[in-house]
């Protein structure tokens, strides 16, 4: 059944109506092409994935994505079908009649788009003469040892073809755009300009393959983005031929795009061509019907991380779990790029802090970053089933003591409570105490690890003396291991676990864009960026108070580490001085930013790339005003209402307990439908993304890029 198209790009709690005159997608073919298409492999499988809703309802069943074929995932994640489109039907059996498998059907998420998916594998006897095709067009050689790179080849080599085939059976009706992420993909849009297929190609970088190398290495990278000699960097790092296949993708693309303001600077210096578009990325956001619903979420949550922090904790739980904060931060185990070392060296500092100032917060902080490991820790495990036999005896006391209790009132007696319960009893629940002894301290890590005296992070707590002690305030744990619900530890999916916590934190020092933050921020959980990944910058230019709304921003490109440390310390220490109403109304203004990062908004500027691209390719059909700005306009949520001009004056100087500020009637006055209606329509003036904003000061040495 044909998909209809429903686009409708409005007004999201008073951002800027979409004005721009929609594409004929009725005469047009859009592909997507990535690696990642249903190939779960890195953080452009969740852009591929979530945009698949908007860009169908603009498209319809004009929409095919295409990627690698890998039979496991084509088994449970696509329904198989039949082209509907006779052109590409006939495209796909010259590739079958010539050996070069190709699968069609519907990939299984929200939007149900077409995927076409190439078997590799099949056409891996073309190799070494495709690799002559590539020598001869454009001069760039692959080594034979390189797996990644002759499989992109391969796989580009057949999406050309598959292009070239569909266009000559098309002719002029309906135009072709090719929309191409990433390197893995290049070779593609490099073979199809090279053999003049006319189609118009999209090429967007999600990250430069040779700044995340470099930033690995501990350099000083975004101030010394033009000393850099690129091929040299390149060379000594053997990926010299990808950085080749990358840099030729980018200059072949009628349109070039990167995902953030602070990458379209990189690439203009790695790749040397700056970027037509920014194009943000987003997610489907699903509101709730009512504010508390997601409150409530956190509190259900918060308590099921709570029960393992008993567990993980036993006999050394003298802190009060009721004034513990969970901080965390997730993602791929890159320890200077993810900013961890700049994190457990501010922890470090907020322990002293907290123990100085005798603050009775506890904050426990969950490393989620996979490892090698060999299996869970057994420390960890016994802690569990420490928990869960004394949760089952004091079941079984107060079963007997209940049933005691009732029989005494049914006969009008009060109880003496010195005889209610018997020795029997007593013995159970001092054994059950006695089993709760430890004589050493909660393990650091859930896991055995393969090489715990090389890892970075139990190298880096060794450093600092986190072992978490009983005269720390601040406890760590290592689950080096992406979080399941079936897990005997943690059983909790990564968005449950999310929503429990209180602060999530990604001081990054490489993120393109960054969705952890991004996640947090949709579902009301507070979060640290910093100035250097998309999402804080994106935040930066279209908020105007953002740690008012819950993004603290850490300056890592004008500040020294440590300074950036010392502010991300204030940061997380201010924090923790919040009592729990303000933390309730912080995570009440988070969650109404999600706004910002819906792709019904953020689609827009995809569909200005895809209107460029159209009018550079097929000048004669498709008509744009070169000079004209894009008519993809940014805005600025205000400071809140509540907020008083000095942020010091909504966050006290000492620490309050939580149970003493419910009752406090001298409190900021805060109503969040009125505060929310308010934010809505108290929009400032649109601005051109990329500008800056009025009344926005710079830092020194800061362009307006």
């Amino acid at each position: 059944m044909p998909l209809t198209r429903s686009l409708s790009v409005t007004s999201l709690s008073g951002l800027p109506l979409w004005d721009e005159e929609d594409l004929p997608v009725d005469d047009l073919l859009l592909f997507e092409v990535a690696w990642e298409v249903t190939n779960k492999v890195g953080g452009i499988y969740t852009v591929i994935q979530t945009k698949a809703k908007i860009t169908v309802d603009e498209w319809g069943e004009n929409l095919f994505m295409m990627g690698p074929y890998y039979e496991h995932n084509f088994n449970t994640q696509v329904e198989q079908c039949e082209p509907p489109n006779p052109a590409i039907k006939k495209a796909m059996g010259a590739l079958n009649d010539n050996g070069c498998l190709v699968y069609f059907g519907r990939w299984l998420i929200e939007g149900s788009p077409y995927v076409i998916l190439f078997d590799t594998g099949s056409a891996a006897w073309n190799l070494d003469r495709w690799k002559g095709d590539l020598w001869d067009t454009c001069g760039i050689g692959l080594p034979a040892h390189d797996r990644e790179a002759n499989d992109s080849l391969i796989f580009g080599s057949m999406v050309a073809w598959f292009f070239k085939e569909l266009t000559d059976e098309l002719g002029d009706s309906p135009n072709v755009l090719a929309h191409f992420h990433e390197w893995q993909v290049g070779a593609g849009l490099i073979l199809c300009r090279s053999r003049k297929i006319p189609l118009a190609t999209i090429f967007t970088t999600h990250a430069t393959l040779l700044g995340r190398y470099i930033c690995a290495g501990n350099v000083d990278f975004y101030n010394n983005l033009g000393k850099f000699n690129i091929d040299q960097e390149a060379g000594e790092r053997q990926i010299y031929h990808r950085y080749c296949l990358e840099r030729a993708a980018v200059h072949c693309a009628h349109v070039f795009t990167t995902v953030s303001q602070i990458t379209a600077v990189e690439a203009n210096h790695m790749l040397h061509r700056k970027p037509d578009v920014v194009t943000p990325n987003g997610l489907n956001i699903k509101k709730f019907s009512a504010m508390h619903e997601f409150q409530n979420l956190h509190s259900t949550n918060k308590g099921r991380i709570q029960e393992f922090i008993r567990g993980h904790f036993y006999g050394h739980l003298d802190f009060n779990l009721e004034k513990t904060l969970f901080f965390f931060i997730a993602g791929r185990y890159e320890f200077s790029n993810k900013g961890v070392d700049i994190f457990l060296e501010s922890l470090s500092r907020l322990n002293y802090l907290l123990r100085v100032h005798k603050n009775d917060v506890t904050v426990v902080v969950f490393f989620i970053m996979p490892a090698k490991t060999n299996n869970f820790n057994v420390e960890t495990l016994k802690g569990q089933a420490v928990r869960k036999q004394l949760w089952d005896t004091a079941h079984t006391v107060k079963d007997k003591f209940g049933k005691r209790l009732y029989e005494a009132l049914l006969k009008g007696d009060i109880p003496d409570m010195n005889t209610i319960l018997d020795r029997d009893d007593f013995t159970i629940m001092k054994r059950a105490i006695y089993a709760t002894q430890r004589h050493t301290l909660p393990p650091v890590t859930t896991h055995n690890m393969l090489d715990d005296t090389s890892d970075p992070i139990l190298a880096n707590v060794r450093r600092i003396g986190l072992f978490n002690a009983r005269i720390d305030r601040v406890k760590i744990v290592f689950h080096p291991e992406f979080l399941s619900s079936t897990s005997p530890l943690l059983p909790m999916d990564y968005e449950e676990f999310v929503r429990g916590c209180h602060l999530g934190v990604f001081p990054s020092y490489y993120e393109p864009w960054g969705y952890t933050p991004g996640e947090c921020t949709v579902m009301g959980i507070p979060s640290v960026t910093t100035n250097l990944s998309g999402f804080g910058c994106f935040m930066e230019e279209h908020v105007s108070d953002p740690t008012a709304y819950g993004i603290y921003i850490v300056d890592r490109r004008f500040r020294s580490a440590d300074d950036s440390c010392n502010q991300l310390t204030q940061f997380m220490f201010g924090f923790c001085q919040q009592s729990r109403r303000q933390r309730i109304i912080q995570r009440n203004r988070t969650e109404r930013l999600s706004d910002l990062l819906d792709w019904r908004y953020l689609g827009r500027f995809y569909m200005h790339a895809r209107s460029l691209a159209l009018s550079r390719a097929f000048p004669d059909k498709f008509k744009m005003e070169p000079l004209a700005p894009p008519q993809t306009e940014g805005f600025r949520y205000p400071r809140p209402g509540s907020v008083p001009p000095s942020p010091s004056a909504s966050v006290h100087s000492t620490p309050h307990h939580s149970d003493e500020e419910d009752d406090d009637d001298d409190e900021e006055p805060y109503d969040e439908d009125k505060e929310a209606e308010r934010d809505r329509q108290n929009i400032k003036a649109p601005f051109t993304l990329g500008a800056t904003p009025e009344g926005k000061k710079t830092h020194p040495g800061e362009s307006a890029n």
